[in-house]
């Protein structure tokens, strides 16, 4: 059963809920400065994995490679467009304000998107579950997500409780699909997967604190990149 996709789900859900009726309530220096916090905590996760690494060259060839693959197909001007089309509604219907920034919105609109539903930390969290019974890693991610979800809510409103239902798809297709994909992989391509996962997160960390506005979205072909990379460069070198 997957235990850690569920929770993890309903814990973005119900953060987002949470969040975006107490929004008006909570602090905005308090909010602030658990934003940093939360952009901390995705960069120590990041490094974490990072230091997972098994061989380099191929983990940054993937990085290199799957951001410009992503830039060639504006992967996130299409997360920007869906957002946009999708925010005018649900602040309709949910009665709920958004930022008056529409570039800032958009901008940690898409930070959460990823970080929620793309990330190494949840991706292979994912794998690992379906194929070990272990849901330790999503488990975990859970309880960042619960407070993260609630922390964007407050600013961005009922939209971020929508980014459950992608989440859950998406995890919920690489859980079924770890039976498939595991038996294929090496426990270097499986170190090298979580260290790509871990620059994604680095990055993520940095543009949600907003250090730096990094193209997330468009470094994501990365991920799938980085285990056939992995494998060649061990083959070959």
């Amino acid at each position: 059963m997957p235990v850690g996709v569920i929770v993890d789900s309903i814990c973005v859900f119900a953060g987002g809920i949470a969040g975006a009726f107490l929004g008006k309530r909570l602090d905005k220096n308090l909010c602030s400065t658990l934003t940093l916090v939360f952009g901390v905590c995705s960069m120590t996760l990041g490094i974490t994995s990072i230091t997972k690494m098994e061989q380099m060259p191929a983990v940054i060839f993937a990085v290199i490679l799957g951001t410009v693959a992503g830039e060639l197909l504006h992967l996130e001007k299409g997360i920007a467009k869906a957002a946009e089309k999708v925010q005018a509604p649900v602040a309709r219907i949910m009665k709920t304000d958004t930022k008056d920034s529409r570039d800032t919105f958009m901008a940690e609109f898409i930070s959460i998107v990823v970080l929620f539903c793309a990330s190494g930390t949840g991706i292979f969290g994912a794998l690992q579950s379906g194929i070990t019974g272990d849901h330790t890693i999503l488990i975990s991610k859970a309880i960042l997500d619960l407070f993260t979800a609630a922390i964007f809510a407050a600013s961005l409103g009922f939209i971020v409780s929508l980014v459950a239902v992608p989440q859950f798809v998406i995890l919920m297709l690489l859980y079924l699909c770890a039976g498939l994909i595991m038996p294929l992989t090496t426990d270097t391509m499986l170190a090298d997967f979580t260290a790509c996962g871990g620059v994604l997160m680095l990055a993520t960390g940095f543009r949600i604190a907003g250090i730096k506005q990094f193209p997330i979205a468009n470094m994501l072909p990365a991920m799938a990149f980085v285990m056939p990379f992995s494998w060649i460069w061990t083959q070959v070198m």
